[in-house]
This record gives structure tokens, C-alpha cells and sequence, in this order.
């Protein structure tokens, strides 16, 4: 009998990744992948639009939670897949990534006894202020098998305790980035759906509850615009979570961004997102995932936070953390100075990400989650 092996997803950092996965899956024909959906990005833009353009399958079970505060919305998504688990019924569970979804899946597996795998294992930015670490932490100490994408992630895991349980994957991401770099090249048209030459603009992700704090948000909104005045164009797809924060607590931004050169859009799709970054001059985000697919595009990058759980883009170069209006011009004028050589970069990332083959070594540890539990 087939081995059942659910693949628990909720956000879009972790729909490329799922691909990625179940590419692997199918090429290695083991199991049968079941996806599972808890609908914490909702947003048809942010989820839709993901599963169409990456031809990712039909969620078995879409359990549309949506969004909340911290502990209403995992208690929440921990009661309905426990539920959803119950009735599938898995040989083994996989969780992808940080996020409450992460979370309440492994610990739903995990009180019922199926084992779970998580993907990007071993990763820290020991800023425990960041909800996303205490979800890491959590999450490694909970899983039986952890995938590390990199050496630093498999020694981090290591010294926590954890390294009989690691296998040294690659990322994924890297794999995703690989795959999807092609197709956008041939199909997405948004350069000239937004009038853009190459090289010509920059980019710009923030959508973190921390950064749309009212502390917060004016000084990066204030930054994204000096930084679109310098870099000529800045574009700037806004979160749903963004946009609501700017309209109570920066009503008026847009008059002054339009005028710096800062092009607000929709949240794009996958291929359209991708081939927008791998074009840009220059990225800045306080996205994690974010900033890890500009480093594989050889794209420079300025991280809107104060500490990254991606160290190696930092150790590499390729990414300037800056969390202040000062600080972020300062990075911006190093990457402009630094003439990066976009070739090296993308071949450094590469390497330290695993060269592309994260996805079958992921399959051959679930391969060997999943007998475990049959046997």
C-alpha cells in the first residue's frame, strides 16, 4: 500500500516550496502527496494565484482560517488539522517554513503520534521578539526528521541536540527559484504591463506585523520613499496587511510616494513577483524568503530588519540589514558602490543552498519517515 503523506501549507513562502517537493515526489513515484491548506494568506493574489501559476494540486482539505491574532488563529488551525489528520489518516506530515501554519501542524502530528518532517530545519536569527523564531524553535524541537538547508542550519541543530534527527537537504527555495525562473522568462509580461527597462527600478516587499507597527511603519515608509527618489523607481506590490496600516496610520503617503517615484501595485503572482526581482537594481524587503530569492537571482539586497535567519547572504555581501532611515540610505549607497557582479553571486548562492537537488533528498527522508511508521 501507497504511503499518505500530507503536506501542510498556509502562506505563500511556502507554495513554491511545496512544488518543489512534490515534483520530487511524483519523479521518485513514492506516496500519495496530500495537500493540505490552512488559508492563513487567503488573499486570492497571495494564495490563488500561486497553486494556478505553479500547477501545484487541489488541497485535499482547505480549512480557510484566515487571519487573527497569534494565539486565535493557531488554536484555531491546531483544532481543525487535527481533525483533518484524523480523517487522512497519514503515514507521515510535512510542515514548510516558519509560520503558525508550520506550527500548529507539527504540533498537531506530533500529539497524535504521525511523524513530521520539517522543511528549513536549523534556521535562527535569535531575535525571539519575531514570532517566526519562536515558530522555528518550537517546531525543530517538536519534528523527527529535520531538513536543514544549509551547514550553519545542520550545526545550529546540532548544538541544540537535535542532530540525530537532521539531514543535511539544501534548500528548497533554491530548487523553486531554479524552476520557476524559466517559465516567467517566457511568460510573464510585466515589465511592460508596468512601462520597466531592466535594471531600471527597484523593488520592494513589507508586510511584517513588526514592520506595520505604528512605531514603525512611518520611518520605512518615509525610507521606501527616499530610496525610490534615489534609485529612480521603486515598485512596491502592497500586502493586504500594509495597505490597511497605511490607510489608519499614513493616509496621505501615497501623494508623497507617487511623487518620489514609488509604484504601488496589487500582490503579484508568482511568475510575474519572480521575474520582477530578477530585474530589479536592487531589492529591499523585511521579507525572509524575500530576500533569499534575490541573493539566487544576483540581486544586492537591503533587509528592513535588524537580523536575518539567512546569515549567509549578510556573511556573502549580498544583503544589508538597515532598519532606519539613515541606515537604509547607508546600505543602499554600499551596494551601489560595490558594482556587484550579479554572475558570482547567483553561483556563491547555489552552492551554499545545495546546487538545485534539495527536492530529492527531501523525498528520500520522508521516504524514510513514512517506512518507519508502516513498519
Amino acid at each position: 500500500m501507497s504511503a499518505r503523506v500530507v503536506h501542510l501549507v498556509g502562506a505563500r513562502p511556502q507554495f513554491p516550496k511545496l512544488g518543489v517537493v512534490l515534483r520530487a515526489q511524483a519523479a521518485a513515484s513514492h506516496g500519495e502527496p496530500l495537500v493540505v491548506h490552512t488559508g492563513q494568506h487567503y488573499d486570492p493574489a497571495m494564495s490563488d494565484a500561486f497553486f494556478d501559476e505553479l500547477d501545484l494540486p487541489e488541497p485535499v482539505a482547505a480549512l480557510a482560517i484566515g487571519s487573527g491574532p497569534h494565539g486565535r488563529q493557531t488554536g484555531r488551525m491546531l483544532e481543525a488539522i487535527e481533525a483533518t489528520l484524523l480523517d487522512l489518516r497519514p503515514d507521515a506530515v510535512v510542515v514548510y517554513g516558519d509560520t503558525n501554519s508550520t506550527l500548529a501542524g507539527a504540533l498537531a502530528a506530533t500529539k497524535l503520534g504521525v511523524p513530521c518532517a520539517h522543511v528549513e530545519a536549523g534556521l535562527r536569527s535569535f531575535d525571539r521578539s519575531m514570532p517566526e523564531e519562536l515558530n522555528r524553535v518550537a517546531v525543530d524541537h517538536l519534528c523527527d526528521l529535520l531538513f536543514a538547508p544549509t551547514e550553519t542550519a545542520r550545526d545550529r541543530l546540532r548544538v541544540e541536540g537535535l542532530g540525530e534527527r537532521t539531514m543535511l537537504s539544501g534548500d528548497v527555495s533554491a530548487e523553486a527559484v531554479l524552476h520557476a525562473e524559466g517559465i516567467a522568462a517566457a511568460h510573464s509580461h510585466i515589465l511592460q504591463t508596468l512601462g520597466l527597462a531592466p535594471r531600471r527600478y527597484a523593488m520592494a516587499t513589507l508586510h511584517r506585523a513588526e514592520s506595520t507597527r505604528p512605531e514603525v511603519l512611518p520611518g520605512l515608509l518615509e525610507a521606501l520613499a527616499s530610496a525610490a527618489a534615489r534609485l529612480g523607481t521603486l515598485v512596491l506590490p502592497l500586502h493586504p496587511r500594509t495597505r490597511a496600516a497605511i490607510a489608519e496610520l499614513a493616509p496621505h503617503w501615497h501623494e508623497t510616494a507617487l511623487r518620489a517615484g514609488v509604484r504601488v501595485t496589487e500582490p503579484l503572482g508568482p511568475l510575474d513577483f519572480l521575474h520582477l526581482t530578477g530585474h530589479a537594481s536592487m531589492v529591499l524587503t523585511d521579507s525572509g524568503g524575500v530576500q533569499k530569492e534575490a541573493f539566487l537571482l544576483g540581486v544586492p539586497c537591503v533587509t528592513l530588519r535588524g537580523r536575518t535567519e539567512w546569515i549567509e547572504t549578510v556573511e556573502c555581501g549580498a544583503n544589508v540589514l538597515a532598519t532606519d532611515a539613515a541606515s537604509i540610505d547607508a546600505a543602499i549607497a554600499r551596494h551601489l558602490a560595490a558594482h556587484h557582479d550579479r554572475d558570482a553571486l547567483r553561483a556563491r548562492a547555489l552552492d551554499l543552498y545545495g546546487g538545485g537537488r534539495a527536492g530529492a533528498r527531501i523525498v528520500e527522508g520522508i521516504r524514510t519517515l513514512s517506512k518507519e511508521a508502516r513498519s
